[in-house]
């Protein structure tokens, strides 16, 4: 009567399969590691704190993005350097006005900001 399992068990066979079982593993990290960029989405960020009441009619917003290929404030294409650096000069209305900073990345998806300011002109000596 044979056996349908041997219990022994080949030294080369084991060792094998061992490798290829870690390289499985290492293949699968890796693209979940890699996958993050994907799963992240676009990204905005602030460099400069901006007060919201302003007595100066021209606001810098400047700051870094990050998985975009589109960036736009307030329906205005702006565009970035290599690294995602933004900075551009927003003229405030009379009053209250409403920035809207809005990155797109290659699947659609989109990530919106909104900062609002209102301008307060300051008093003029004579």
């Amino acid at each position: 009567m044979s056996p349908l399992f041997s219990p022994r068990i080949d030294f080369r066979s084991s060792l094998y399969y061992s490798f290829l079982v870690i390289v499985g593993l290492l293949f699968i990290a890796y693209t979940i590691f890699q996958a993050r960029f994907i799963l992240a989405g676009p990204r905005i960020t602030f460099n400069n704190d901006v007060a919201n009441v302003q007595s100066e009619r021209v606001v810098i917003l400047e700051g870094d993005t990050a998985n975009i290929v589109k960036l736009t404030l307030n329906g205005r294409e702006i565009y970035t350097d290599k690294p995602g650096h933004f900075k551009e000069a927003l003229v405030l209305e009379n009053g209250y006005t409403v920035a809207t900073l809005e990155a797109y990345d290659r699947y659609g998806r989109s990530h919106e900001v909104t900062k609002t300011f209102v301008y307060t002109p300051a008093l003029q000596r004579l």
